[in-house]
């Protein structure tokens, strides 16, 4: 399991010129899922990020996580996180997991934010997505588990 975790002043998909989420301060979290991926994992990944101390205290020092400051997130699926560069120039994504693997984990995922307490609202699985992120820093983590 990948994520690329952005701290965000608001971020936001929208499909076809419809917004499906948005958010205000908190983290988009631009998700990737590969074969060997299971909810202990998902579980794992989500609390890490929950309790991640990636955002500024009174004194401007990244001392406080998304709980501390009753922030939120968005989820967005994104198999390219496990794409393959190694040979040419075209990408191979065969190291993600199959649609069928990947859509129940990422909805398991962000029901285990929600479970935490961080509202999460999510894009939609295995559609051309705009997303709109205003990065707050910019801050950007890379997490694998």
């Amino acid at each position: 399991m990948r994520a690329v975790i952005q701290r965000v002043r608001s971020g936001s998909v929208s499909i076809e010129d419809r917004k499906v989420a948005e958010i205000g301060h908190g983290l988009v979290i631009l998700l990737g899922i590969g074969p060997e991926d299971d909810e202990k994992k998902a579980d794992a990944m989500a609390r890490k990020i929950a309790m991640m101390r990636i955002f500024g205290d009174e004194e401007g020092k990244i001392n406080l996580s998304l709980l501390d400051v009753s922030g939120s997130a968005l989820v967005v699926s994104q198999f390219t996180l496990y794409a393959d560069t190694h040979k040419g120039h075209r990408p191979s994504f065969i190291k993600a997991a199959p649609p069928e693997l990947a859509e129940p984990l990422v909805d398991y995922f962000a029901k285990s934010m929600i479970g935490m307490g961080v509202p999460t609202q999510t894009g939609e699985f295995g559609a051309y997505m705009l997303v709109n992120i205003d990065n707050d820093g910019p801050v950007t983590i890379l997490l694998e588990m």
